[in-house]
């Protein structure tokens, strides 16, 4: 599997530090290179990568803009690399794989290509499978019908979380996890007695968790549905839930359909 990529940075030099670094990864294939966001757009449209480095922080049209930008078509993975950490929520805000600061580091560099490479075989997998059930919807159409759902149930979410922390390797039992906060790109996860940091991104973790037990209350916060107490009401439309250990997290209006769960 080859993953065609795009660099986009106005510095050169960053350009080339980075094709540098890619060349440890034999199955990253450089497509080309841009240098400000109007290109980027433009080559992304013509190219369709399955990856792309984007540069947060050039004249013009910045990353983000670069994102909207070709959301028209089926876009790419985005690895956003900059000197400026303060951006860090909105790039997982745009479903960012990553988040990279300048000068990018070769052991993150390494973590963020393989969450690259579990993101494509996923979706290459959906869309076999998709073919697959369109073939035999045209062929066999009671096969079809027969078909048994894909699994979706507590089976293919992961029971154990292994963290490394303060050098150390902790074995969390995800029932036991109260709630997790994003911290740039690292995820806060606390149990009731106990709080380790674990460097991932919401969105993959959330993939991981069972969505029937966990659910995003806030844009960077996932609550255990099963931890929750009780509900505060607070002001515009927000509320507090009281977890299990007394903790209590903000539920923002974006999310205010989590709180429906506990209203009958």
């Amino acid at each position: 599997m080859t993953i065609r990529t795009i660099l986009v940075d106005d510095e050169k030099l960053a350009i080339q530090g980075l094709q540098l670094r890619l060349q440890a990864f034999p199955d990253v294939e450089v497509i080309d290179t841009c240098s400000n966001g109007r290109e980027a757009i433009r080559k992304i449209k013509t190219e369709k990568p399955d990856l792309v480095f984007l540069d947060i922080q050039m004249p013009g049209f910045d990353g983000f803009s670069v994102v909207k930008g070709v959301m028209e078509i089926e876009p790419p993975l985005f690895v956003f690399v900059t000197a400026y950490e303060e951006h860090a929520i909105r790039a997982f805000e745009a479903n960012a794989v990553n988040y990279l600061m300048k000068p990018v580091d070769e052991d993150k560099l390494a973590d963020t290509i393989e969450r690259v490479r579990q993101r494509i075989a996923e979706k290459r997998s959906a869309e076999e499978a998709e073919k697959l059930k369109n073939v035999l919807s045209e062929v066999a159409p009671d096969a079809v019908e027969n078909m048994p759902e894909q699994e979706d149930g507590a089976n293919r979410y992961e029971k154990l979380i292994n963290v490394k922390d303060r050098g150390q390797i902790f074995r969390v039992d995800v029932d036991s996890i109260e709630h997790i906060e994003a911290a740039g790109d690292y995820m806060c996860i606390y149990t009731g007695d106990n709080s380790l940091i674990l460097r991932e991104t919401m969105k993959d973790l959330e993939r991981r968790l069972d969505p029937r037990m966990f659910q995003r209350v806030h844009r960077s916060t996932i609550v255990n549905l099963d931890q929750v107490r009780q509900v505060k009401p607070h002001t515009n439309g927000e509320c507090f839930l009281v977890l299990e250990s007394g903790a209590q997290v903000k539920v923002s209006r974006s999310y205010r359909d989590v709180v429906a769960r506990f209203v009958h």
